[in-house]
């Protein structure tokens, strides 16, 4: 088993300059009490008003505590090292940072699959929608979004445990994940970058063209019925607006990641903000300020909250 002699790396960060990092210090820390707080009212207002009873909004109390527990494996660690002179991480806390991280961010992209499907079948096929969409059936969904994301990260730890360490042990981002600790591993990884391409990779752009086509068909459905339902149709794009915005901010980003130029890893480091911390930050406002019934559910959850502590 890798490790060697090796017992700790050290994370080189986002940047090497002295001058920024008490402001990216603040920054960061706003943006990642902006997740905690976006994505918790998301989740406490849908748990705690009847939208949790809807597949649609089941599934993105999901994916908002998704997004809390994905930027909380590496926005802690990344906002701590902008202040510490000596930035490192243990063997095993590395590891441990990239199943997490891997573990969440899988997660994520198998509940946003799910959340296309409950759209397709409540657009497309309206009138099996609740016999499709059963709490059995989201549940199940749910459940396979997380072994499918255990089975993904554990695949990516036992590829990077398997690889010996002997130095230097300086990793060139900031935080644990596939490509920078490969290029560390004293041996020849050059089939395990192209496993990882092709798996982490190809698996991210099949999965954003399925969902990018999945869309496009909803869409259409939508066209052809727009006389029917004005206001249902105007409902249902607004909903599609939202997922699709969302689906290209997290998609994006993570394909350039991990398709095929291993070797960009500075281009990396600010791919990964991006879905490591601006998207999950923005999920909330794209999800809220276009959504009627998230807007409705919120003044009635916390208004009806101000009420109890009144009385």
């Amino acid at each position: 088993m890798g490790q060697d002699n090796i017992t700790e790396f050290i994370l080189l960060g986002l940047f090497s300059g002295e001058d920024a990092k008490v402001a990216c210090f603040v920054l960061f820390s706003l943006c990642y009490i902006a997740v905690l707080s976006g994505n918790l009212l998301i989740l406490v207002t849908i748990r705690g008003s009847c939208l949790s009873e809807k597949p649609m909004y089941f599934f993105l109390s999901y994916l908002s505590f998704m997004d809390v527990c994905f930027t909380s494996t590496v926005a802690p660690k990344l906002i701590s090292d902008l202040l510490a002179q000596r930035r490192t991480i243990s063997y095993n806390g590395c590891m441990a940072q990239m199943f997490y991280a891997h573990f969440f961010g899988a997660t994520e992209i198998f509940i946003l699959v799910a959340m296309a499907y409950d759209r397709y079948v409540a657009i497309c096929r309206p009138l099996h929608y609740m016999v499709i969409m059963s709490r059995k059936a989201c549940c199940v969904l749910v459940m396979a979004s997380v072994i499918g994301a255990f089975i993904h990260s554990i695949l990516q730890v036992l590829i990077i445990v398997q690889l010996p360490f002997c130095g230097p042990s300086q990793i060139d981002h900031y935080f644990c994940d596939v490509f920078p600790l490969l290029k560390l591993a004293c041996t020849d990884t050059s089939l395990l970058i192209i496993v990882i391409i092709t798996t982490t990779g190809v698996l991210s752009i099949l999965t954003f063209v399925s969902l990018v086509i999945s869309y496009i068909i909803i869409l259409s459905t939508l066209r052809t019925r727009s006389s029917t339902s004005s206001e249902g149709c105007r409902k249902a794009l607004s909903t599609c607006g939202s997922h699709i915005t969302v689906v290209f901010m997290f998609f994006l980003p993570l394909i350039f990641t991990y398709v095929p130029i291993a070797d960009s890893v500075s281009n990396d480091k600010v791919f990964a903000l991006f879905y490591t911390m601006i998207a999950p930050m923005f999920n909330p406002l794209i999800y809220t300020l276009r959504n009627t019934d998230m807007k409705t559910a919120m003044r009635k959850v916390w208004c009806r909250d101000k009420l109890l502590e009144g009385k």
